[in-house]
């Protein structure tokens, strides 16, 4: 299970991003913090996983306390919270290596993704002795690059990102299109055009199933 810590100063942001982390059975919340300085001062003494960390707050905002993080080597992965839509601090927070950056008001689907797309990052790095160069172009373009950078017109990162992660999470099994769909909550029509964008990407395999007894259906996995 992750480790959740929240670091936002007001409480009822704080108590909303709570509830939408328990939603996830993958992630425990394991306390909140009002501002950076109590984040660091928790995490001197305590592991987390995963910081949900604001930008604007007292006495030390986000950026401060994600620098210092990265001084510290503190090893936790961040997912910014903003009520900014400035470029300038999107480059910065890319540039001390965020997982994901929400910008205030969003949604739960919003936030659900966040959470996929760590899981995703956490998942592709757990077996770095098993990585091919094919792999770790994959990660190093869905966590550095822009979207638009690197994937056609109509493919996104956080939606790639879902459905990788749950092929990651069922890595023996050949699942469809619809079965892919159900799970990760998208149409099947949007899951067999980034199933065919990852299979020409090298990163998931196919084959067609004909045992069926009606209509070959095609399967997917990851190619491990």
């Amino acid at each position: 299970m992750y480790r959740v810590l929240i670091v936002e100063d007001d409480p009822m942001v704080a108590m909303i991003n709570e509830q939408y982390v328990k939603k996830n059975k993958q992630f425990t919340v394991v306390g909140t913090c009002k501002d950076g300085a109590a984040a660091l001062d928790y995490l001197s003494s305590n592991e987390a996983d995963l910081l949900i960390l604001d930008v604007f707050m007292p006495q030390m905002d986000g950026f401060e306390t994600l620098r210092q993080i990265r001084k510290r080597q503190i090893p936790v992965d961040v997912i910014m919270v903003t009520a900014a839509d400035e470029r300038e601090a999107l480059e910065e927070a890319l540039h001390l290596g965020i997982v994901d950056y929400l910008i205030k008001p969003f949604t739960f689907e919003r936030f659900r993704i966040a959470l996929e797309k760590y899981i995703a990052h956490v998942d592709a790095l757990k077996d770095l002795d098993k990585l091919n160069q094919k792999s770790i172009d994959f990660i190093i373009d869905n966590t550095k690059r822009k979207s638009a950078e690197i994937h056609p017109k109509g493919i996104q990162d956080n939606t790639l990102n879902c459905i990788v992660s749950y092929l990651r999470s069922n890595a023996q099994a050949w699942l469809t299109g619809e079965e892919i769909a159900s799970q990760v909550g998208l149409t099947s029509v949007t899951v067999r055009r980034y199933l065919s964008y990852l299979t020409e990407a090298g990163i998931v395999i196919g084959q067609m199933d004909y045992a069926t007894g009606g209509r070959p259906s095609m399967q997917y996995k990851i190619d491990q």
